[in-house]
């Protein structure tokens, strides 16, 4: 959920859910296991289910924030020794200010509010909530580098990913795939391959529409025969890792 409030205020309450939010604008005042916290922009707030709190603004300006529910059961299939993360399951801090795990946080928003971006929404929100658990849980973390489920089955992972670069892929498709967990298939895709799986989907996919491009096909036509949702969802994209538009690209590459 992403929202901006100038005069609510929630009641005392709680969720069923792990409740991960970052302040985008404003200031956020809630009571929490006894204490009046205040999250400014660009902090993290961390309930952990059924944990009760309150909210309201601390500036006549309001606050605006995106958070994240998380069922209890989806961590499960996170957290595998064999992936090398073993971490805590309950939140020791309530506010944190964090750069990595805010970024994380909006960018998995973000992708989670994008058609064909499941499985980017599926590694942000893991790997933000797993970097969270292992710094601010209960205990210390132990994460080491995974088993190695052996390099036939990561290139099994990457021609699927090849030949379905069109389709909203998950890691948990390509998990099952291949009988690992989400975190051990994502860490060992990495580790093979030196960018997790939905880094590697964009990149099949930009190629595929830099080629339909150069073939002469229309931007939009481009975008959506690669994968990509539209052609903004596609020149996001591009410009996040090219640098230009696909436009500016296509000018420069057939210009000489």
């Amino acid at each position: 959920m992403q929202a901006h409030f100038t005069e609510h205020s929630f009641e005392r309450h709680s969720h069923a859910t792990y409740s991960i939010g970052v302040t985008q604008s404003g200031v956020q005042k809630f009571n929490c296991r006894g204490t009046q916290h205040a999250s400014l922009k660009g902090d993290v707030m961390l309930f952990n289910p059924d944990e009760p709190h309150d909210g309201s603004r601390g500036t006549d300006e309001g606050f605006g924030y995106a958070i994240l529910y998380v069922e209890p059961a989806l961590l499960e299939t996170w957290f595998d020794r064999s992936a090398g993360t073993v971490v805590s399951r309950y939140f020791t801090h309530t506010v944190v200010n964090d750069g990595r795990a805010s970024r994380l946080l909006s960018q998995a928003v973000a992708a989670l509010s994008q058609p064909q971006e499941s499985m980017s929404a599926e590694v942000l929100t893991s790997a933000s909530l797993i970097h969270l658990l292992a710094k601010y849980g209960e205990y210390a973390a132990n994460v080491q580098a995974c088993i190695d489920p052996g390099r036939r089955r990561m290139v099994m992972v990457r021609e699927f990913i090849d030949a379905h670069f069109q389709e909203d892929l998950t890691v948990d498709l390509l998990g099952r795939l291949v009988g690992l967990s989400r975190v051990h298939l994502t860490r060992a895709f990495s580790s093979s391959f030196g960018v997790p799986p939905h880094i590697y989907l964009n990149m099949v996919r930009l190629r595929q529409a830099q080629s339909a491009l150069l073939s002469g096909h229309s931007l939009a036509d481009a975008a959506i025969s690669a994968g990509f949702a539209d052609q903004s969802h596609f020149s996001r994209r591009f410009k996040g890792s090219v640098g230009l538009s696909p436009g500016a690209w296509l000018k420069q590459v057939t210009s000489t």
